[in-house]
């Protein structure tokens, strides 16, 4: 299988999730002001902006939107009370009383609680809207998940929020009649979760015509796994390793390493990928084609995390509490792919090949023609060498450079930390002929004058915030994906001189772009 990699141009973007914009209820979404985020970054010459999984998030896993409740839906937090009032939805007052919410952090509870109560009431208004053609359309477009993901919502609200793993028989089996009468008496329930849907991928696709009108390539983020408690597991639980119960007999992690002495267990089902002799389970093979083709819909580009485990995974069997005690299993490598390649089109990918990757996982990536990913933060580690540092992307100048991405510290959250050994820090001034006094510029630069194609740098990196801005620590269970960008910090300030860098590296897009060209012609 041959790809090229000239659909992403040299460039450079800005990583900042979508609940990480301002906006006065609590949590960015996809109004004005990721419209104008937007503008911000076409005025300072950024091709990309890279965001999280849009998905809905679930306390269980405290709000991790890598452990989704759905691969296919949008995040109902996610959508703008603003544009619902344009559309005739919501008043002017019934917003004026929502709550003063923290700007700085994301209170999910209590948004949730307030979002929930606009969203109703413009539910009880939307009659109308259901009849119309745009609604049925996208009712039909989308059966594919929709119906299965309002069903699952709507029994898991049944059932407290309970995982489907533990709900009773005929509902965890799926069994038609009972899926029937629950559609029946929850009528109005599936009608407000459809309703919902609807809302978020329509003011999903007015930002993302926005973007392609501003020059702005959108690239999203697209795990490998999905989570047990999900709408995907509890609809296709022939496709996943799972006992008569519905339990995973085997779960997702990697092993351990020089960062953890018992490796990591993420606890998601893992994929059943092969049928009797080796053939690629055509099933799953469709589940896939669906979701890169859905992917495709929404972005230019996805980053697959954990690309390393489509050559290798880890197998933690289900009733071990640690990592310890797994086996790596041969992936369904370049055969998977294949497979899909009708469908993946001119979706790019960017594969996730950080940790310890073996040559297997890199032969494969190259092959499949996809870029890997270059953190700055480990290129100072160690006086080693490293495939981290700038010099060596010249080797492979397709790759994506970062400063940092969603789970490291921040630039200068590193710099500060006491753990980072005085070698490390002495290696990046010398690197960057720098003082050290603006360090996450340092990155930016050093990340902008790589011959890597893109470079994709935080915003909390942009604006030179500390360890307290940091939107994840992995190993960690609570005070994660809360970051905000207050409005005040989005001035024209720091992004002209981001412009003045991007222009200075040549990374400012240009007009006559075949990628320009592309985005005109929709």
């Amino acid at each position: 299988m041959e790809r090229s990699f000239a659909g992403l141009e040299r460039g450079s973007g800005i990583l900042c999730h979508v609940t990480s914009l301002p906006s006065r209820y609590g949590i960015g979404d996809l109004g004005p002001t990721a419209h104008r985020f937007v503008d911000l970054l076409a005025e300072a010459g950024q091709r990309y902006w890279q965001f999280l999984p849009l998905g809905p998030c679930s306390r269980a896993f405290a709000m991790s939107p890598y452990m989704g409740l759905s691969a296919f839906a949008g995040n109902p937090l996610l959508i703008s009370p603003d544009i619902l009032v344009e559309e005739g939805l919501l008043t002017q007052e019934d917003i004026a009383g929502y709550p003063l919410l923290n700007e700085y952090l994301v209170e999910f509870d209590k948004v949730r609680q307030a979002k929930d109560r606009l969203l109703e009431r413009a539910y009880r208004r939307s009659a109308g809207l259901r009849r119309s053609a745009a609604y049925e359309r996208f009712c039909a477009e989308h059966q594919h998940w929709l119906d299965d993901y309002v069903c699952y919502m709507v029994l898991r609200q049944r059932f407290h929020r309970r995982s489907w793993s533990e709900w009773p028989e005929e509902f965890r089996c799926r069994r038609p009649t009972a899926l029937a009468e629950v559609r029946r008496r929850e009528q109005d329930a599936y009608e407000r979760h459809r309703f919902l849907q609807f809302c978020f991928f329509s003011q999903w696709q007015r930002l993302r015509e926005h973007a392609r009108k501003r020059g702005v390539l959108l690239i999203g983020d697209l795990p490998i796994y999905v989570g047990h408690d999900s709408a995907d597991v509890w609809a296709h639980q022939e496709c996943y390793r799972l006992d008569k119960n519905g339990l995973p007999t085997h779960v997702a992690g990697v092993p351990p390493d020089y960062f953890s002495a018992t490796g990591q267990r993420w606890g998601n089902p893992l994929y059943r990928w092969w049928r009797e002799g080796r053939e690629l389970d055509p099933l799953l093979l469709a589940w896939w084609r669906r979701r890169f083709a859905h992917n495709a819909l929404l972005t230019d580009a996805v980053r697959i995390d954990h690309f390393r485990a489509f050559a290798a995974y880890w197998e933690i069997p289900a009733d071990e509490p640690t990592a310890v005690r797994g086996q790596w299993v041969e992936g369904p490598g370049e055969a998977f792919f294949a497979a899909l390649a009708d469908t993946l089109g001119s979706l790019e990918i960017i594969a996730e090949d950080l940790g310890v990757i073996t040559p297997d996982v890199t032969a494969l990536r190259r092959r499949l023609g996809f870029p890997g990913m270059r953190v700055l933060q480990f290129a100072f580690d160690s006086d080693e060498n490293n495939a981290y540092l700038p010099h060596n992307y010249a080797d492979e100048p397709y790759c994506v450079v970062y400063s940092g991405t969603h789970d490291n510290d921040t630039a200068v959250g590193w710099y500060l930390d006491p753990r980072v050994s005085a070698e490390s820090k002495a290696r990046l001034r010398r690197y960057a002929n720098s003082d050290g006094s603006a360090v996450h510029w340092d990155f930016i630069r050093l990340a902008f004058a790589s011959v890597a194609r893109l470079a994709i740098v935080p915003l909390q990196d942009v604006l030179g915030f500390g360890s307290d801005c940091r939107m994840n620590t992995p190993g960690t269970a609570e005070g994660n994906w809360r970051w905000r960008c207050a409005p005040r910090f989005l001035g024209d300030g720091v992004f002209a001189r981001l412009a003045e860098e991007t222009r200075f590296y040549n990374r400012w897009p240009a007009p006559t772009a075949a990628s320009d060209r592309r985005i005109a012609a929709g």
